[in-house]
């Protein structure tokens, strides 16, 4: 079975990249982010010609998550126990479409959208570091229930955890970016602490491979990049898997997602 995520930063507006990229990649389960849209005007016909089932969670044109999958797809669950709530000061909290899990041929599929905290001070930092904070209680609690549970935490997480996963480390660590700050890594390698591993790196090693690049400053052509785009298993799931990959080319062209897809290969 193969697995994938990938940040597509607006579904409807590329459309016609992810059916090709589904067609190409021969994907059996996609975990994406950033759709862009509510439920109602979510491209399902998109998917289902194609043979894929999927479950969708968008509230507006902002955040969005989505699996899609042709090996089944049941126990849809909006939103993790206990996911914090996010509300400027002054204004009702709402809770955000970050996040939504599946099973889907016997395996725990969550789609994540991490929170980014914009800036070191500000306010959605510390949510953030919260969201991240529960979500881990939540993966730790599924392994312990039962530690043959195949789970698969897989999106974008906006922490590059290692200095070698940004192209210009002490800019960021001196120009006090986010991403790169002890809290937030604090907060990935705690899901490392709590039994999952990062499964793609072993097979994607090394300094200047990344999974985005923005759009601005020609960042891509430059090979300014970063890796803040992870698939995390639990044990069990992470000793089915065979391989894994970036797909950087489909960073190429017109109407490109700023994200590659990710994607992991899995035993029967």
């Amino acid at each position: 079975m193969k697995i994938a995520t990938w940040n597509v930063n607006s579904l409807r507006a590329r459309a016609d990249r992810v059916e090709a990229w589904l067609q190409r990649s021969d994907c059996d389960v996609l975990a994406i982010q950033e759709t862009k849209c509510k439920d109602e005007n979510f491209p399902w016909e998109l998917f289902e010609r194609m043979g894929y089932e999927v479950a969708h969670f968008g509230l507006s044109q902002w955040n969005g998550v989505a699996i899609a999958s042709r090996v089944g797809l049941t126990d849809v669950e909006r939103t993790f126990p206990d996911q914090p709530t996010f509300g400027k000061a002054g204004k009702d909290p709402v809770q955000e479409a970050r996040a939504i899990a599946a099973t889907c041929g016997g395996v725990r599929i969550w789609s994540l959208y991490v929170p980014n905290g914009r800036s070191l001070d500000d306010e959605h930092m510390p949510y953030k570091i919260k969201w991240l904070e529960n979500l881990k209680t939540h993966a730790q609690e599924l392994v312990a229930v039962d530690p043959a549970a195949q789970v698969a935490l897989m999106g974008d997480w906006n922490i590059a955890p290692l200095d070698e996963d940004v192209w210009d480390i002490d800019l960021f660590v001196n120009g006090g970016y986010t991403h790169v700050s002890p809290p937030e890594r604090e907060a990935f390698h705690a899901f490392e602490s709590a039994g999952y591993t990062d499964v793609v790196r072993p097979y994607t090693p090394g300094p200047g491979v990344y999974t985005y690049w923005d759009y601005t400053q020609l960042r891509f052509p430059k090979k300014e990049g970063m890796r803040i785009d992870f698939a995390l298993a639990s044990p069990a799931l992470a000793a089915r898997v065979t391989g894994a990959s970036i797909d950087r080319e489909e960073r190429k062209g017109k109407g490109a997602s700023d994200h590659a897809p990710v994607l992991v290969d899995l035993a029967d």
